[in-house]
């Protein structure tokens, strides 16, 4: 295993570690890995920068991210009557979520190129 790979599996995983240990301690309803992934988002943002070890790592784990996805799609077959019951509200739950989605996507890409075109003039 290269340096780089295990600095950004240090990365990665010291942060979702933090974000569970806030879940817990704090009793939020949100999972401890997307609290982690979002205080990550915050330090590279305030950072401005990414750093080499994450920009060399992260892309052939984005390549396999379908894997993921697997889990899912087995606990959907595993819980397929209940949700058949649930069938319209959750129906009804993803068509307005991909529609607010795409209107707060319009809504940022407008803005941000209100603010500097397309190319940042």
């Amino acid at each position: 295993m290269s340096l780089t790979l295990l600095e950004s599996a240090i990365w990665l995983i010291g942060f979702q570690l933090l974000g569970e240990a806030l879940a817990r301690f704090f009793g939020l309803p949100v999972p401890g890995a997307v609290i982690g992934m979002l205080l990550l988002f915050i330090v590279l943002v305030v950072k401005k920068d990414i750093p080499d070890a994450l920009r060399e790592n992260v892309p052939p784990f984005l390549a396999h991210m379908s894997l993921l996805f697997i889990p899912a799609g087995a606990a959907v077959l595993h819980w397929k009557d209940d949700l058949a019951r649930a069938g319209w509200p959750l129906l009804i739950t993803l068509v307005v979520s991909v529609v607010a989605t795409w209107l707060v996507s319009a809504l940022v890409l407008k803005a941000m190129l209100g603010k500097g075109g397309a190319h940042g003039q």
